[in-house]
């Protein structure tokens, strides 16, 4: 019926399988409990687990018609998403044993579809800096990156076939680096926010991890309410992309690993695209983007700021304090520089159907007290563009290296449909 253990199936794969009745939905997440039984003592990528409940979801849905695109596949949650039949603490202790009422839209959109969910994944503190238990897959002494830490460890190590994340700075994009899987961050504001711990209303985004671009492509249709996303016709397509070789104003900060992975992809792409460089007035974003973050970070953090101060680390303290440090007049000035520059990028994209950026400085880092430098990724995630990491490589201590790519804000079926030809150019 198909090659391998159930619980490694690519969600489109197991899709069609359950669609056709030749793979039940109890047996996948069957499949995947066990995995996760044997792998979580190493990789620590879940806070909650609910075995009887999934069973139990699967065994409906195995009795009962077909729910949407993501019927039967088990799928994680970043536990700074609401949950009403789970624990969602946000990664703080001042929230610890909390449970909500009610869903997050994403999460409740996930389960109109189909999806069975299986747990709650790791989530640095409140989203931010300071790392939680998750340890890298392929390596438990480096990390696997933040925010979403577990939600992309879980899917790298086949524990789950998809799930939830969000970004503000890279916390999508960098773990999904880190760990060698899919991630996608949708263009901002496409996917509902309602039921997620808020840290910046002009950045925060709601995405996801997978193995394949077409995976993640079933979940950002759902999320988005998209059809086009996960329209089999994009995956098939012959036509190549034109694709802008954009290393960034950051690019010697790009360690060795990172320029390797980008001379692999120049040379299996160099003929659909070319280099190009960002016009200079959209320089200087990685600092407008920090400054953002940080103001309105502090703004939202403020309940926990005001009576869980104690409760709050180090290095959480310190942002809020940066934070507070600006005022509201600059910040308007930053939120006005935001709009501008979101409206500039779209004429980049005129020659270019989608450019190939780097994603992270280079492999993960060694350690687990800290969680990376999203620095390629804050000013794609200030300009609210759509981005799908793609993993291809290796680096000196053969962990996963790749690259990502942007699209034109609102193109998320387009870019998914390019990221699927381009990735299977890089793994081929």
């Amino acid at each position: 019926m198909h090659p391998g253990p159930l619980h490694s199936l690519q969600a489109w794969h197991a899709a069609e399988l359950i669609t056709r009745r030749e793979l039940t939905a109890e047996n996948l997440v069957r499949a995947c409990l066990d995995h996760i039984t044997g792998r979580e003592p190493q990789v620590h990528a879940f806070v909650h687990i609910d075995a009887d409940a999934a069973l139990a979801t699967a065994r409906r849905l195995d009795a009962g018609p077909l729910r949407g695109l993501l019927h039967g596949l088990p799928f994680g949650v970043k536990d700074l998403f609401d949950t009403f039949d789970m624990p969602t603490a946000y990664g703080s202790p001042i929230y610890a044993g909390q449970q909500p009422l009610a869903d997050a839209a994403a999460v409740a959109l996930c389960r109109e579809a189909g999806a069975v969910l299986i747990g709650k994944t790791v989530t640095t503190e409140l989203a931010n800096m300071f790392p939680g238990v998750t340890r890298n897959p392929h390596n438990p002494q480096h990390t696997p990156g933040g925010s979403s830490s577990g939600s992309a460890a879980a899917v790298a190590d086949a524990m789950l076939p998809l799930a939830l994340g969000t970004q503000t700075a890279g916390s999508l994009i960098r773990p999904a680096a880190f760990c060698g899987v899919v991630g996608y961050k949708p263009s901002h504001n496409r996917v509902p926010k309602a039921g997620v711990k808020s840290l910046s209303e002009t950045l925060d985004t709601v995405g996801g991890f997978a193995r394949s671009v077409r995976d993640v492509a079933l979940l950002g249709a759902v999320l988005t309410g998209d059809a086009r996303l996960a329209d089999p016709a994009a995956f098939s397509q012959t036509m190549a992309p034109r694709i802008g070789f954009c290393q960034t104003p950051e690019w010697a900060l790009a360690d060795s690993d990172t320029q390797q992975a980008w001379a692999q992809a120049e040379k299996a792409l160099n003929t659909h695209g070319k280099p190009m460089a960002l016009p200079p007035e959209l320089s200087g974003l990685v600092a407008v983007q920090k400054a953002v973050q940080a103001f309105e970070t502090a703004r939202s953090l403020s309940p926990e700021r005001l009576r869980h101060h104690d409760q709050l680390s180090a290095p959480l303290r310190a942002l809020i304090a940066d934070g507070l440090a600006i005022s509201g007049e600059t910040h308007a000035q930053h939120l006005q520089l935001t709009a501008m520059a979101r409206r500039q990028v779209q004429a980049v994209f005129g020659p270019f159907d989608v450019l190939l950026a780097p994603s992270s400085i280079g492999e993960a880092p060694a350690g687990l007290d800290g969680t990376g430098d999203p620095l390629f990724c804050r000013s794609w995630t200030l300009l609210g563009l759509p981005c799908v990491h793609l993993p291809f490589a290796r680096g000196r201590s053969g962990l996963p290296v790749g690259l990502q790519l942007v699209g034109a804000y609102g193109d998320d079926h387009r870019l998914l449909a390019a990221a699927h030809w381009v990735h299977e150019r890089l793994t081929h």
